[in-house]
């Protein structure tokens, strides 16, 4: 983004063929998945043929080592499908990174190669049933064992969970607090390692979520990522691009929605006249576009700083996130109301976008935590 008000050349390819791929591959099917609760693992190979499961993944380690501006535009064209599908890439390309970033010689030449294809799909494991937003509490446990850790506990709300191949778990190896976590790659096929019941969501059908139990799974040490310690810090590092992930996703489904509400307007005629004639009509559509680009803007701009390394990076990848994460369900809401009754049936799309967004203002962390992190950045 050489200029800050216009994506160039090839930002504007990716994000076509981004759109195209969505076009092609998503969007027909989005309403029966959410229907059906169906995984559509089988869309992932042709998102992997076109790179977009290691977006940011290193040219080194197979990927297509773009930029997180280049990811967000990603994320909001695939969301603008399915905002579900679209975020399970976002872990999944979160994973992939952690594994490209931190893992071992060994660990990423046995798995980075099936990640970055999409053959194989990561999960990320932070949070578990006693520490959500506070998740340097964690008490799962890792306890070296010769050349081997000993895992013991449980992983909740993990997307993925029971389907996907490699699971990235954050296990406490010493003290109390965040320099006691590190982080491991723990294997599907791995003794001890099972999964608790699907969750029942309000939205996200598309991607199962369910606990992560780990008995005693034996995990090698070439499958720690980084030393012992460092793991939360690898932990918030990944958070940093899948908060903006998570806002791209919001501006992806509330676009879809402003779009959907635009067209719906001026077919929908009431006291003789298109309901896109009256003056609070209009307010609402120009409220809705304006806040729309609102939050698409701090987003790219906070994509681009964390590409850069920014000293402020994580504070305006908080801001984006709350702020889009937050826009996006009040303009899904507007357009439901401007569809009427019609909004709140599943013949239109818009109450399942209304269902799916309403998550990201609690996944990657909750906008209250957020505002925490950002309004800490401020007064230090």
């Amino acid at each position: 983004m050489s200029d800050p008000f216009q994506l160039n050349d090839d930002q504007l390819a990716i994000q076509d063929m981004a759109r195209g791929f969505t076009a092609q591959a998503i969007t027909p099917h989005a309403a029966r998945w959410d229907a059906e609760h169906h995984y559509p693992i089988e869309v992932w190979k042709e998102a992997g043929a076109l790179g977009l499961g290691s977006i940011y993944v290193s040219p080194e380690g197979g990927g297509s080592g773009l930029g997180r501006l280049e990811a967000a535009l990603v994320m909001e064209a695939m969301a603008y499908g399915c905002p579900a599908t679209s975020a399970f890439v976002s872990i999944h390309n979160m994973g992939a990174w952690m594994v490209d970033s931190f893992g071992s010689e060994d660990l990423k030449a046995r798995w980075l190669p099936s990640l970055v294809t999409m053959e194989a799909i990561a999960s990320y494991c932070l949070t578990e049933p006693g520490s959500g937003s506070d998740a340097a509490a964690l008490v799962s446990t890792a306890r070296r064992d010769g050349d081997d850790y000993i895992l013991n506990g449980t992983k909740q709300f993990i997307s993925g969970a029971g389907y996907n191949d490699l699971y990235l778990v954050m296990a406490r190896t010493g003290e109390a607090g965040p320099r006691g976590i590190s982080c491991f790659a723990v294997e599907k096929d791995m003794k001890g390692l099972s999964f608790g019941k699907q969750e029942e969501k309000l939205g996200w059908h598309a991607s199962p979520t369910a606990p992560v139990v780990l008995e005693d799974v034996r995990v090698p040490a070439a499958n720690r990522l980084g030393d012992e310690g460092q793991g939360f810090r690898i932990a918030m590092a990944g958070l940093d691009g899948g908060r903006l992930n998570i806002g791209a996703c919001s501006l992806g489904g509330a676009q879809r929605c402003l779009d959907e509400a635009i067209g719906y307007a001026k077919e929908r005629k009431q006291f003789g006249q298109p309901i896109a004639a009256f003056q609070n009509t209009q307010f609402r559509i120009a409220d809705m576009a304006t806040d729309l680009e609102a939050a698409r803007a701090l987003l790219y701009l906070a994509a681009a700083k964390v590409t850069a390394g920014a000293p402020d990076k994580t504070r305006f990848a908080a801001m984006a996130k709350r702020l889009a994460s937050d826009s996006g369900s009040t303009i899904v809401d507007a357009a439901l109301q401007l569809f009427g009754g019609y909004g709140y049936l599943r013949d239109y799309p818009i109450e399942r976008f209304w269902r799916d967004l309403r998550v990201h203002r609690i996944l990657e962390g909750t906008n209250e935590v957020m505002r925490m992190i950002i309004a800490r950045d401020l007064l230090a």
